[in-house]
């Protein structure tokens, strides 16, 4: 069973009124895979929700999905917009996010309503219990659930309950400013597994609940190969196995997601993306192309990717008609100010590099803050010599990913900031510190300037990697683990 806030499809309806089930675009998504798994999984269960005006007198809905040789059930819990915005975009958004991405000066406790999430969180552990067959496994997804793992164990001590973490896990003094830090980690102490995207995310947890609820640890064990142990900001040479509480092993598995190379260059060799990579190729002939894409957030780095590329223009006027930065920076729907600022800022900045450098036959950089196609994204990827990854925090990061699968065979450079989580996967990247002016000038420079040889030998050793660490690699290594237990 799974427990996921996202319905497995998009819910469209036809202009006679018949309900279709759409796909996502991106075939690395989370939701994608975790359909994927019904493949084999037959007849198991997908609870999410969706919005309904009128939830406090609407039953839960149950559907039977038979789609693309996958079938399941679907439950979705009614809740209404009210309780999406407090639950989701309030609480989650303006209190758990800058404490799970280590900014606690933007920490607010003023609009949460800890009471509606506990609530959603009760809603869907009572779906997940009453769907649950005797003995069953459950797999919860991300920070939105927090508390749904032990709701569920309190009403099901027979089931098997594993939790995935999609984002950061925070150090002990950050984690600490929540006021509602022990309810977390007893919920998720209540767990078989928790899984995380790298080592340095477990071993953060497992500090957590040994200083805060004082469970006890096993013996830290060498980190797996394919983790980079010294050298990077998230780099951990050992890794806590598991934690005792009250009678339970938690288990603790550190498996990073992967992509799905294949279908990428599936999508990236057909006719309508390589008809846009060749006129991408002919608007930037004799130029470097930097990509970029991110969206609109404090921990994305966007204003300091666009001050060090400045920085480069400045120092360097010899690249002065001879590089072009394709910025992808999709505008935040939230509403919240501290989006809106970043947005006028990111825009701000963009006009004024353009403004001061830009000449009649070159435009030093391309913003678009819509959400690029997903096929038009890899028509970019395919034609981009240097990938500019460079946030403040990130969780993990795909687009590093999926740019390395679509350029094997090729050249290109990567430039990645050692505070992303894949940055301990990826040793050939050109690592750098976003928070330093020299390390991003430095890392941006030999990125541009990197002979073709070695462009190839680093995408090809990071494309093993990529190649062999896919989504569906990830999630058979977290199923495995937790039917091993």
């Amino acid at each position: 069973m799974l427990v996921y806030h996202r319905s497995p499809y998009d819910e469209r309806v036809s202009s006679d009124g018949q309900r279709q089930w759409v796909d996502q675009k991106s075939p690395n998504g989370i939701i994608p895979t975790l359909r994927n798994l019904f493949q084999e999984e037959r007849g198991g269960t997908w609870i999410s929700w969706r919005e309904d005006a009128e939830a406090a007198s609407s039953p839960d809905e149950r559907l039977s999905i038979d789609k693309d040789g996958q079938r399941f059930h679907l439950r979705r819990l009614p809740l209404t917009p009210e309780q999406i915005s407090s639950f989701y975009h309030v609480t989650s958004k303006e209190s758990f996010w800058p404490i799970l991405h280590s900014f606690p000066g933007l920490f607010s406790v003023d609009n949460s309503d800890w009471a509606t999430f506990e609530a959603v969180n009760r809603s869907f552990a009572r779906a997940a219990c009453e769907e649950a067959a005797p003995g069953a496994t459950i797999w919860v997804h991300d920070y939105n659930l927090w508390l749904t793992p032990g709701y569920i164990r309190a009403q099901r001590p027979d089931v098997r309950i594993a939790f995935f973490h999609h984002t950061p896990f925070p150090s002990n003094d950050v984690f600490s400013i929540l006021p509602w830090r022990d309810a977390i980690l007893d919920s998720l102490l209540s767990c078989d597994l928790v899984g995380f995207h790298i080592p340095r995310y477990a071993n953060n947890f497992a500090r957590n609940a040994m200083n805060l609820r004082g469970v006890q640890g096993g013996d830290p064990i060498p980190v797996d190969g394919r983790f980079r142990r010294v050298g990077c900001a998230l780099a951990e040479p050992t890794a806590v196995p598991w934690l005792d509480h009250e009678g339970r092993r938690v288990h603790l598995l550190a498996s990073p997601v992967g992509t799905s190379p294949q279908a990428l260059r599936d999508i990236a060799a057909g006719e309508e993306v390589r008809a846009m990579a060749a006129q991408i190729a002919a608007q930037h002939s004799g130029r470097k192309l930097i990509l970029s894409a991110s969206r609109v957030d404090y921990t994305k780095g966007n204003e300091e990717m666009l001050l060090a590329y400045e920085r480069l223009l400045e120092q360097r006027p010899d690249w002065h008609g001879r590089v072009e930065l394709f910025l992808a920076c999709v505008a935040a729907a939230s509403g919240m100010r501290i989006y809106e600022d970043i947005q006028r800022s990111v825009e701000e900045i963009v006009g004024r590099i353009n403004g001061r450098f830009g000449r009649i036959d070159w435009t030093p950089i391309r913003l678009s803050t819509r959400r690029v196609p997903y096929e038009e994204l890899l028509a970019w990827f395919s034609e981009a010599d240097v990938c500019w990854i460079t946030p403040l925090r990130d969780g993990l990061n795909l687009v590093a990913k999926e740019y390395i699968a679509v350029r094997q065979g090729r050249g290109g450079a990567l430039v990645l900031s050692e505070f992303t989580g894949v940055s301990v996967e990826l040793e050939q990247a050109l690592l750098t510190n976003p928070y330093s002016h020299s390390s991003m000038d430095a890392a941006i420079l030999a990125a541009l300037e990197m002979p073709e040889a070695e462009q190839r030998e680093r995408m090809a050793a990071m494309g093993a990697t990529v190649e062999t660490f896919t989504v569906q690699h990830w999630a058979e290594e977290q199923l495995g683990a937790l039917r091993a237990l």
